[in-house]
């Protein structure tokens, strides 16, 4: 969106004035610009460039530098027109002109600091306004930002850096309000739609901004920035196998087309579920801003928490998208490290978003809301966020992983078991959470035998050994001694323990006295039996005597 707003403020480059060259050639000239001009229209700056050449080779053209550094620019390649503007600069250094256009190149390639030095060299002109305006955003400097706020005035390129810096600081209803005003007053630019429907992307309305979007499109339809919004749109409301065949029809013509292939070949790669991320990712990281965040997201899918970590300690956020992840980052390396300065960290982001007025009816914002209160441990708060939501994302695995925690924690246990059942991904059933809690809602729900027998399924270990002593505690808990009978059993042969123990020792009197209160079928007896002959405390041979005499007193047999 910036790099429609700062572009020169001039159509075409400055050139001499005809009066300036009165010759023999003079119609010349004239002829070959309103070639070069033809091509601009069509925005076919590569064609445009070629012709330049050409009559650059053939003496046909003055100031072709001018021109070819023009076209570079909007074409993308700004290293390009750069490498021209200094070279005319050192020419000739009074030129006001030259001054401004190589501090625009700069900024466009990120150097914002030697940006804003060239920019002092400039004459005060309005370009010069807008240009500080967009660096005071980008060095964060709040001072400076208002004091060229206060220096625009109400005409067109004014009033779309605003809109810019509105749009770049998520204030998108802001943003919004500015171009519908201008398309009021200036409906033949056609361009300012697609800022619109950029906003309303941002804000979720895929719909609405497809359909502001198709009035660019059907007058441009090769248009790269557009298409690929389109994608966008369509990624949201459809699939990336769909998204990625709205690209196919500009993929050709944008091969090597500056910024806008490194667009398509960035979003490609998300369309292909991050087929290839490092293959991409990593050369765009300061040239798309997502291409950064997209690396991070391709870390935490893969697990490793610290080359996230790593990318992101050092960005400030300024924009919820970026917020949200250094939340998610530290959340995760929080939980990796048991690291409650990393913990505190990510619920200060999350809240940050949450509450923040464009964020707060997003579904996003009440996601980060509900992370917040999920990390501070306020679980009856997370499920009033996460109800309000619940309708968007029914079908998500995470967000129902979250959902049936808070339910969990909150005890509701028959909506939990319902809302883990609903998980398909196959990464978060073997988690040891998703585990372990399905196992307390299955006992808490009276469906012990299926606790035991996630346990059965889990390989030994640490983790194992940790399920089967909550599956004990919860039976024993509710009742459900024969289980806990087992579970203390068997945690007493693995590492033998007098609590263990002790727990199974209540379980299997739990039992009988089940069994003599008819809650219990008899033949459970005998295999309590089974569980005493393999404990070595002397009590062991006494609960059993004391069953056996209670079996034989009402003719029972039991083995």
């Amino acid at each position: 969106m910036l790099s429609t707003t700062m572009i020169l403020s001039r159509s075409k480059p400055a050139l001499p004035s005809t009066n300036d060259s009165a010759n023999s050639k003079r119609s010349a000239p004239l002829k070959n610009i309103s070639q070069i001009e033809d091509y601009l229209k069509k925005r076919d700056y590569t064609g445009a460039i070629t012709l330049l050449e050409f009559k650059q080779h053939n003496d046909q053209l003055d100031n072709v530098e001018l021109w070819v550094a023009y076209c570079s620019f909007h074409r993308g390649d700004y290293k390009k027109a750069l490498q021209i503007y200094q070279q005319l600069f050192k020419k000739n250094p009074e030129s006001d002109n030259l001054t401004v256009n190589v501090a625009c190149c700069y900024f466009y390639l990120g150097m914002y600091e030697e940006s804003k030095e060239f920019l002092q060299k400039s004459p005060t002109s309005r370009l010069k306004t807008r240009l500080n305006f967009h660096l005071s955003h980008k060095l964060r400097d709040e001072g400076a930002l208002m004091e060229y706020h206060q220096q625009l005035q109400d005409v067109l390129e004014d009033q779309l850096s605003l809109a810019a810096i509105h749009y770049l600081r998520a204030h998108y209803q802001e943003a919004i309000d500015i171009y519908k005003r201008l398309l009021l007053q200036n409906r033949e630019n056609l361009a300012l739609n697609v800022y619109v429907a950029l906003c309303y992307y941002k804000l979720d309305y895929y719909d609405v901004s497809q359909e502001v979007l198709g009035l660019y499109l059907n007058r441009y339809p090769d248009s790269v920035i557009a298409t690929n919004l389109k994608a966008c749109n369509t990624f949201r409301l459809y699939n990336g196998a769909v998204a990625e065949n709205e690209l196919r029809s500009i993929i050709d013509q944008s091969a090597n087309a500056g910024f806008g292939y490194d667009l398509v070949k960035h979003n490609l790669v998300v369309f292909q579920d991050g087929e290839g991320s490092m293959q991409v990712f990593p050369s765009l990281v300061d040239v798309v801003p997502e291409a950064r965040l997209n690396l991070v997201i391709h870390y935490l899918k893969n697990n490793d928490t610290k080359e996230a970590y790593e990318l992101l300690k050092d960005l400030q956020p300024a924009v919820p998208q970026e917020y949200i992840l250094k939340g998610v980052v530290n959340a995760a390396l929080g939980q990796d490290l048991n690291s409650p300065e990393h913990i505190k960290n990510a619920e200060e982001c999350f809240h940050l978003v949450g509450s923040s007025t464009s964020e707060c009816d997003t579904i996003h914002g009440r996601q980060c809301m509900a992370a917040a209160f999920f990390l501070a441990g306020q679980f009856e708060e997370v499920l009033v966020y996460l109800t309000s939501i619940k309708s968007y994302l029914h079908s998500d695995d995470t967000f129902n992983f979250n959902f049936a925690q808070a339910k969990t924690a909150c005890n509701q246990f028959k909506e939990a078991e319902e809302t883990f059942l609903l998980i398909q991904d196959a990464h978060i059933k073997n988690d040891y959470i998703y585990v372990s809690n399905l196992a307390r809602c299955y006992v808490m729900n009276k469906k012990p035998q299926q606790a035991w027998e996630l346990y059965l399924k889990m390989d030994n270990g640490a983790e194992s050994f940790n399920l089967l002593l909550l599956i004990a505690n919860d039976c024993y808990r509710m009742g459900e001694f024969w289980y806990a009978a087992k579970a203390f059993d068997t945690l007493d042969r693995l590492e033998p323990n007098p609590e263990f123990w002790e727990g199974k020792r209540g379980a299997i009197v739990g039992v009988f006295q089940g069994v003599i209160a008819k809650k219990f079928p008899v033949d459970t007896l005998g295999d309590v039996l089974q569980l005493l002959r393999s404990s070595t405390s002397n009590q062991a041979d006494q609960i059993a005597k004391v069953i056996r005499k209670w079996a034989k007193e009402q003719r029972l047999s039991i083995s």
